[in-house]
């Protein structure tokens, strides 16, 4: 069963994207911060990342990269309240597996989601 970790300040945001992700059949793990996510042992466990950009502390987007950094290449979806082109542009050329503004519509995260696990 592959687990999905999903990274968001927002604990309701947390809260709906684990249980949609667990509708599903996947198992969730699900963190306030990436900092909480690095440190934790699901991180050698994750199948695929969901994380939103905006973040205290450490951003999605640094979380990918240290990800990288570290030999770690996951897919990561990234989810934003403020999903600029500039942002995007960063998270594409990163390769992101997608990037969608809160509020996300589920059956975009789902076809997202599903698509990133088929290909491992």
């Amino acid at each position: 069963m592959h687990n999905v970790s999903i990274v968001d300040d927002d604990e309701s945001v947390r809260a709906a994207i684990g249980r949609l992700v667990r509708s599903l059949g996947y198992r969730s793990s699900e963190f306030a911060s990436a900092e909480a996510f690095l440190a934790s042992p699901w991180r050698t466990e994750t199948a695929c990342l969901i994380a939103d950009v905006q973040m205290p502390g450490m951003s999605g987007l640094d979380l990918q990269d240290a990800l990288r950094a570290q030999g770690t290449l996951l897919p990561v979806i990234f989810i934003t309240a403020f999903p600029t082109d500039a942002v995007r542009k960063r998270a594409q050329a990163a390769g992101a597996a997608g990037f969608f503004g809160k509020p996300v519509e589920a059956q975009d995260l789902i076809v997202c989601l599903k698509g990133s696990l088929n290909r491992l």
